[in-house]
């Protein structure tokens, strides 16, 4: 004996079509909280940047790079805090400068960091280890900034500002190119108006033919190249 399909009359199909439509709207509900929950602690109000630590073997060339920049530094000097200085290896003590004719040979013309070696030196020298950093990729410098607003500024008083910016650094035409790719807050852009006109604007093309600092700048470099990582900068005699 065959049995016939029950059939689903029209008070349980719409019943059926309400339950539907309830759970998408709770469904949508979830997924639009957990969306502004995200935007608000990553854009808004963002937790403080890690610092970066360096290994043992890594601060050794660190150190090295710094004093052949300077060599009366005795390497990378930590801070215990605000305008208190340690020397780089613990119970080390700073050499006496000594008296010696003034040379340039043999003198070392080319700067190169690396970009966790820019990072710590944010961590171990400034204050900014926890708002800033920086990020090299190719022919580009970024640059992530928190900034706290004074308690007094209307509405948004006490909180974080977050800012984004690129700077293009690449070397053409036997001379270096600067340009401001962009600047965003809260991961919002801003307008090229409100940036004078200067995105995407090569600063040492624009600026260099007159007097002044880019000028200046230009004329000292001999060699500019940022890769993934890497920033190396050779200057001229």
């Amino acid at each position: 004996m065959e049995t016939q399909p029950m059939s689903v009359g029209p008070v349980e199909q719409q019943r059926m079509s309400t339950g539907r439509i309830v759970l998408l709207v709770v469904v949508v509900a979830v997924l639009a909280s957990a969306l502004t929950v995200w935007l608000i602690t990553r854009y808004l109000f963002p937790r403080e940047f890690t610092p970066v630590q360096l290994s043992q073997r890594e601060e050794r060339v660190l150190n090295e790079k710094l004093e052949r920049i300077d060599p009366t530094t005795g390497g990378l000097a930590r801070r215990a805090g605000p305008g208190r200085a340690l020397p780089a290896e613990p119970g080390a003590a700073a050499e006496p400068l000594q008296p010696e004719r003034y040379t340039e040979e043999g003198a070392k013309r080319e700067i190169n960091f690396t970009e966790r070696e820019l990072n710590a030196l944010l961590a171990r020298n400034t204050d900014l280890a926890h708002k800033l950093a920086v990020d090299l990729s190719q022919d580009m410098a970024s640059a992530k900034l928190l900034l706290p607003l004074d308690p007094d500024f209307p509405i948004l008083g006490g909180k974080t500002l977050k800012v984004s910016a690129g700077l293009e650094l690449r070397y053409a035409d036997l001379k270096p190119v600067v340009a401001l790719t962009g600047v965003t807050v809260w991961g919002v852009p801003i307008p090229n108006a409100w940036l004078g006109g200067l995105k995407n604007v090569d600063l040492v093309g624009e600026f260099g033919g007159e007097r002044g600092f880019w000028n200046s700048f230009a004329a000292g470099i001999e060699h500019i190249q940022v890769t993934d990582g890497q920033l190396t900068v050779k200057l001229k005699e």
